[in-house]
């Protein structure tokens, strides 16, 4: 947990220890960054007001690294500021203040998540090839950088193809929290996993939005 506010850390460490689970708090952002170079986390619950660095940029870089899953933690109150999160590579988001039990089912979701490319099977789309077992895509042998949700929703997607998927289903597949009322969240996903999949993600061949609908996957690719 990168987090700033000690009576909060401790308050999330306690309570989450109390469900099983091991919590380290890195009280700003550089030493988050460096000791999430050198420690296996399994998820990283982190604030966006931070003292020492702008928590999107240390969410960016925390992305550049690995794709261990992170769950943004927020006193802003501008949607805007989520969609950047997202787009920056977050997994989810949770305004503050918040009640315990949504910060542990919203963090048990995304390890749910994370796991969710279990089963061993290897899709193929002409150059694009998407392992679940090791939840990576690969784009012409170059690994796509997605986030653990990213690479759910797109192998949803991909075991789906040529099938139109609505936002809802997309949610229910991936087993996520209902979408907010602010929230185009889903989208912002999509975006981002064009502008790695897509030669151009303005004009997508393989993941492609039906109008009033949802996306569709396409079966052929080249």
């Amino acid at each position: 947990m990168i987090e700033d506010d000690p009576r909060l850390a401790e308050m999330v460490k306690t309570y989450l220890g109390g469900s099983g689970f091991s919590v380290e708090i890195a009280p700003n952002g550089r030493e988050g960054l460096a000791r999430h170079g050198r420690e296996a986390w399994d998820a990283v619950l982190l604030d966006l007001m931070l003292p020492d660095m702008d928590g999107l940029e240390i969410c960016r870089k925390l992305r550049e690294k690995n794709a261990t899953p992170i769950l943004m933690l927020t006193a802003r109150g501008d949607a805007m500021d989520r969609v950047v999160g997202l787009e920056m590579g977050a997994d989810d988001y949770l305004p503050k203040p918040f009640e315990p039990r949504e910060l542990l089912a919203r963090l048990r979701a995304i390890l749910r998540r994370a796991g969710a490319g279990a089963k061993g099977d290897v899709l193929r789309f002409g150059r694009l090839s998407i392992d679940a077992g090791a939840m990576r895509a690969e784009l012409a042998g170059e690994p796509c950088a997605l986030t653990g949700y990213q690479f759910s929703l797109l192998l949803e997607l991909a075991r789906h193809a040529g099938r139109v998927l609505s936002r809802e289903a997309l949610m229910d597949l991936v087993r996520s929290e209902k979408l907010d009322a602010f929230d185009r969240s889903i989208d912002v996903h999509v975006s981002r996993i064009r502008a790695v999949i897509e030669d151009d993600p303005k004009k997508p061949k393989r993941l492609i939005t039906v109008r009033g609908a949802g996306y569709l996957f396409a079966r052929a690719q080249d």
